[in-house]
This record gives structure tokens, sequence and C-alpha cells, in this order.
């Protein structure tokens, strides 16, 4: 395989387990947030992962960012293991831009601290140099260079984002990691900070992993989407392929959920129920059948092995040869 071909970021069969006390006196119990998860990213592209809250994107994107050791499987960058890479030299490749822009960003830090913090912790440039950059990046997010002297909290909740993304930039990473970036965001902001990851994707040959629950978004910006439910990606498919013709019961249901702009269609109603399965004690089989409308006996008894076809990757017994 030629470095052209190597994916830019790889798991292989990552699982991530924790243990949990249930109780003051309760015995520890494991809870599986990833399970056997394998995704690969080509330079470039922008992989959208969604799924409900608690299924596990947030631990994958903490994974990858080496905030936590996978508990078995691997992490490539380039071919290379995560593991036995410098940890200051992966963040100069990988960077993550946060979920809450009021929270992520040193309340008594001015802007240009912010910034220029990458920065100063690899040593690169001089004071003079590092202002220069400051000014650079702040223009291209769309921000005047006055607001270095500023600090977050005189900042609307757009302006901190950018700021989030200019120091996530600050350093040329390659990969991106975006936690769920606007939904703390007004809706007339997100399409504006949308826009922007997507010129500057272009701009910078960046390489997105895209995590939302907002499918919306995520139509708008990946180009191939990955659907995760209680720790395992159960369908992937290109961007069209997926919100034209889903195959996974899930993946059905959550493109069913989306709010539409005509009033009288009112909530939809995905048939899920309102109880989300017990992570600590999955069901047997496969773990979305007791929400499932076309659960057979086979999915109660049996896990579903993954089929990778043309189409992508699917694991469901509705789809197996």
């Amino acid at each position: 395989m030629s470095q052209s071909d190597t994916p830019v970021l790889e798991l292989r069969n990552v699982t991530k387990t924790y243990s949990v006390k249930q109780g003051l006196f309760g015995k520890s119990k494991p809870l599986t947030a990833i399970n056997d998860v394998s995704i690969k990213l080509a330079r470039g592209e922008v992989l959208g992962l969604v799924g409900e809250s608690g299924c596990g994107k947030s631990t994958l994107a903490k994974i990858l960012l080496g905030l936590e050791a996978p508990t078995s499987g691997e992490v490539l960058v380039d071919g290379q293991t995560l593991g036995g890479q410098d940890r200051l030299a992966l963040a100069r490749r990988i960077q993550p831009i946060f979920q809450d822009p009021y929270s992520s960003l040193n309340p008594r830090k001015n802007i240009y601290d912010i910034i220029a913090l990458p920065l100063r912790v690899h040593g690169i440039g001089d004071e003079a140099s590092r202002q220069k950059s400051v000014r650079e990046i702040l223009d291209i997010v769309g921000l005047p260079a006055r607001v270095m002297n500023n600090y977050p909290s005189q900042m609307s909740g757009g302006q901190r984002q950018r700021v989030a993304i200019a120091r996530a930039l600050i350093m040329k990473p390659e990969i991106v990691i975006c936690d769920e970036p606007t939904s703390a965001l007004d809706v007339s902001v997100q399409s504006q900070i949308l826009n922007l990851l997507n010129e500057l994707r272009q701009e910078f040959g960046l390489t997105y992993l895209f995590i939302s629950h907002n499918l919306a978004v995520i139509e708008h910006l990946a180009t191939r989407v990955a659907v995760m439910y209680l720790g395992r990606i159960v369908e992937e498919a290109s961007v069209g392929g997926l919100f034209d013709a889903a195959r996974h019961p899930y993946t059905d249901a959550l493109l069913k959920s989306v709010l539409t702009p005509e009033p009288e269609l009112g909530i939809p109603d995905t048939h899920l129920g309102m109880s989300y399965p017990n992570p600590i004690a999955p069901p047997e089989g496969c773990h979305f059948h007791p929400r499932c409308p076309a659960a057979s006996d086979l999915c109660k008894s049996k896990r579903p092995t993954p089929l990778f076809d043309p189409n992508g990757r699917i694991e469901c017994h509705l789809h197996s040869p």
C-alpha cells in the first residue's frame, strides 16, 4: 500500500470498557462504551459520526485525541500506532473543536493568549511571529485583529467558536476532531460556522471526523456517514447513499426523527419508545432488537455479522447473505 492509499486515521477493532460501581456498596460492573469499532478516514474527507446521546461518540473522540487509551484495539495515524508517537508531534497533526465554546476557552485569558498557547507549548516562533500568526488565523476565521485583547466573556457564542477554531488551526493540523461544534449555538449562527468549517477544509486540505446527533448538519458537511448504536457501528455509507436509502432500521428511525418545517406534521414519531438500553447490561443478540420494529427471533439470540459491500457497511440480519 502506497503512502497515498494509507488512511490518514484508522481505528482497528477498538474497544473501550469502564468499570462502573452501582451504589455505595454495589459491585463494579463493566460498561463497554466502544465495542469493536473499526473506521478508516481517507485524507481530505469528512466522516460524520451520528447516534443518540450515550452511544459512545464522545468517548471515541477522546480516544482519537489520545485523552483516553483503548482497552483493546489500535488507533493509527498514517499507518503508525497512536501509542508509539510523540504526544507533542501528534498534537500538531490532530486538533479538537469541542462542543461548548463557553467552557472550552479559559475565561481568565485574553483571545491572543488562548490562540497563541499551542505555539508557546511547542516553542514555535518568538512573540512577534506569534502575534503575526494569530492575526492571520483570526482573519481566516472571520474575526478582526482587535479582538486579541478581548476576553471570552466579551464575545458572542459564534465568535467564541471561531476563536476555538482558530486555536485548533494555528498549528496547521491535518486532522480535526469536531465534537458537536455547533450544538451549543443559535440556529442562525450554526450555518455560518458550518460554512466556515467547510471552507477551511477545502482551503487547507483538512480531514474531519464530525460528531453530531444532528442529521441535517451531517448531511450538509459530511462526505461519508457512520451510524453508532450502543458502542457499535451499525451502518456506514456515503452521505447520498445513507440519506436516500438507509438500510438499518435504526438509521431509518433517526432519519424519520428529523423535524420538518411543516407545523401541521407535528413532532415525528420514531416508534423507538422512550427508553434507552442499559449499556451495563446490553441486550443479547443484536443490541437494537428491543426497539426494532422488524426484529425476529434470530435478532434476539445472535449478533449480526458486519457486511461490507459496494454500498458501505451494514450490521443487520435483514441484510445478511
